[in-house]
Formats: structure tokens, C-alpha cells, sequence
């Protein structure tokens, strides 16, 4: 069996660095919010082009906390209304939700499935004061369009960035710019993940970065004085020293992705697959590699018994959501049909050059 993802394997690359992160934590004594995460969050934010770095507990937290330092800092107010694409995954939803805010669902390009800006501008009104843009896939949005409607109408931007570590929006340019902060998550299964939880908020805000630093440790900048109604949202101390570990091999990690989907792209042939939209840049990091097929669960079966694993991303669009059925009786034709016909292949920096061949000849058969 080819795996979607073989964990595993991907951190076994990484073992004696990481006994001996190991031992230097257990030597060293100090378990919440020390060294390690100081550092990590000097080479993140060095890594993204950034002024700073938070790191906290994962990436919806990371989310919520922008959302709520805004909500402090007065930029935002309970009840305004936050644009987010109809497709994405439940998490951008509900960190909008939990800062007391109101979603705005607006549909994605179906090339891309990323959010579409032509369609934004339909959906804004009095209360509208910020746009949540999810990278979804690995692939950037069309944030210069986005940022230019963002400053026609004075919105925040900010970024789900939690499937798009290390993409660019131009040559040698990580992917922060026009956006006021950024969210990542390092879920194991991210191109850059923890072995456990984390995640992180990058932005060029003195006062957002000041204030989320505090909101994530019970609100207080000084021990046993609370400014803020605050959360306890920390990145782990051992899981930020995983990351030291693991930050400097993630650009080649997304060269070795983008040359997989190259591969899949070129040889894939078969005209009951959907390949995904790709321009050849490096604003595409290919944490999945998504295809569509009408008759996608035959697929699904065909692909398991020829043993190949395969994940489906997502089956199910937020608005159908039990959790959301405030929004049930909405209608996204294209979100509710990617929703059906997408699948994901495998796809990780550890899969070989046979496993790929197999999988694009087993493609080529269907």
C-alpha cells in the first residue's frame, strides 16, 4: 500500500537531531515558552520576512487571536462581518465565530479553488471590515487583487496560511505582504509539522504583535497581572524545538513536492481527472495535490484496491455543516461541487520515484 502520507517516514529523516533536542529540553529544565520557542519564532519570522512571530498552541488559535487582538486594538468590533471563502476548511469559520464575528461566504475559482476577488466586492457592506484569505492546498490567492480591493474599502487582510508554508509570491519573496497577519499551523501533517500541535502568527503590527502575546498567556505581559481577557494558547517548548530542527529542509521538502506534481501534471493522462491549476511558480507549495472526477468515490475504490491510499479534502462544504446550520439554507454551486469531486493524491517529500510512477500508471488505467 502506497500511503497518502507517511509520517513516519518523513520525521525518521529527522531522528537524531531530534534525540538530541530531546536531551538538551530535559537537560535544560525549562518547559514553557523558553529558548527553543524564542528561537523558533526568530527563524520563523526571519524565514518569512517578517517582523515578528507568535507562537501558539495551533493554528485556529492563531487565528482567533488575530481576531481577537483586532477586537482589543478596537479595529474590529463584535458582530462586523469577516469575507471567507465558501470552500475552505471548518476551522476558518469557526475562529470567526469564536471572536464573535460574522462569516461572509463568498465562492471560489474553480481552477484554483481559491477565493475568487470578482465575487468580493458583491458581498461587502457597511458592516464588512475584514477579509480572511485561505491559501487552501498550498497554492497563493490572488492577494494583489484582494489587497486592492481591501484598500478601496479600508478591510483588514488576513491570512489562513496554515497549507501554504514557504510559498512566494515572487522570486526569493515568502509569501507575507500585503496582508496585516498571517496564521500557520504545524500540524504533523503540514509541510513543516510539529509531532504534536502548534502554530504561529507572523505580522509587522508592533501593537497586534504586543497584544497576542499577552491574549495567548491568560492576557498578561506581566506574570500575575491580566490586561486582557486571554486564552492559554503556548507553542510547546519541545515541539518548537522539532521545528528548529526542521525549518531549514523546508524549501527543498517544497521543491521535492512541486517536481512530484510536476510529474503527476505531465503524466497523468486520462480525461475522467480534473488536474489541479498550476502556473510553474513557486506560489504553489502543494500540500495536497487535489484532482476532480465526477464519479469520485469509484475512483477512490479503484485507486484502494490497486493500493493506493488517498484522502478526500473536504466531503463535506462548512455551510452543510451540522455545527453550522445557521447557514444551511445557503447555496455555493462551486464549493458545493468541488466538495463532491475532489480528491486528494499522495503526495509528501518522502514518496519515490516508483511510488509516483505506480500511482500515475494505476491513474492512466481507470
Amino acid at each position: 500500500m502506497i500511503k497518502f502520507l507517511d509520517l513516519k517516514k518523513v520525521n525518521q529523516r529527522y531522528d537524531k537531531a531530534f534525540h538530541e533536542k530531546l536531551e538538551e529540553f530535559m537537560q535544560r529544565g525549562w518547559y514553557i515558552l523558553g529558548d527553543e520557542v524564542k528561537l523558533f519564532e526568530e527563524n520563523f519570522s526571519n524565514y518569512c520576512h517578517s517582523k515578528h512571530c507568535i507562537g501558539v498552541g495551533n493554528g485556529l488559535d492563531a487565528l482567533v487571536l488575530i481576531f481577537k487582538a483586532y477586537i482589543e486594538l478596537g479595529k474590529l468590533q463584535k458582530g462586523d462581518e469577516v469575507i471567507v471563502p465558501a470552500n475552505t476548511y471548518i476551522a476558518s469559520i469557526l475562529s470567526i465565530l469564536q471572536a464573535d464575528l460574522v462569516p461572509v461566504f463568498v465562492e471560489p475559482k474553480l481552477e484554483t479553488y481559491n477565493l475568487n476577488p470578482v465575487l468580493i466586492a458583491e458581498k461587502i457592506t457597511s458592516k464588512t471590515k475584514a477579509i480572511l484569505v485561505v491559501h487552501l492546498y498550498g497554492q497563493l490567492a490572488e492577494m494583489d487583487k484582494i489587497d486592492g480591493i481591501a484598500k478601496q474599502n479600508n478591510l483588514l487582510v488576513i491570512e489562513d496560511a496554515a497549507q501554504s508554508h514557504g510559498a512566494e509570491l515572487g522570486v526569493g519573496s515568502k509569501e507575507l505582504g500585503v496582508s496585516n497577519a498571517k496564521a500557520y499551523s504545524f500540524y504533523p501533517s503540514k509541510n513543516i509539522g510539529c509531532l504534536g500541535d502548534g502554530g504561529a502568527v507572523i505580522t509587522n503590527d508592533d501593537e497586534l504583535n504586543k497584544i497576542i502575546r499577552a491574549i495567548r498567556n491568560y492576557g498578561s505581559e506581566k506574570k500575575y497581572v491580566n490586561d486582557f481577557i486571554g486564552i492559554n494558547s503556548r507553542l510547546d517548548e519541545l515541539q518548537a524545538a522539532f521545528l528548529n530542527v526542521k525549518l531549514p529542509e523546508l524549501d527543498a521538502d517544497n521543491q521535492k513536492r512541486r517536481e512530484i506534481a510536476n510529474r503527476y501534471l505531465a503524466e497523468i493522462k486520462n480525461d475522467k481527472i480534473v488536474l489541479p491549476f498550476y502556473d510553474g511558480s513557486k506560489n504553489h507549495v502543494f500540500h495536497l495535490f487535489v484532482i476532480r472526477t465526477e464519479k469520485r468515490d469509484e475512483l477512490q475504490e479503484y485507486l484502494s484496491e490497486n493500493g493506493i491510499e488517498t484522502m478526500i479534502h473536504y466531503p463535506i462544504p462548512p455551510h452543510q455543516q451540522k455545527a453550522l446550520k445557521e447557514f444551511g439554507l445557503l447555496s455555493f454551486p462551486i464549493t458545493e461541487k468541488i466538495h463532491r469531486e475532489v480528491l486528494s493524491l499522495p503526495m509528501s517529500p518522502v514518496l519515490t520515484e516508483e511510488e509516483v510512477s505506480r500511482i500515475i500508471n494505476v491513474l492512466n488505467r481507470y
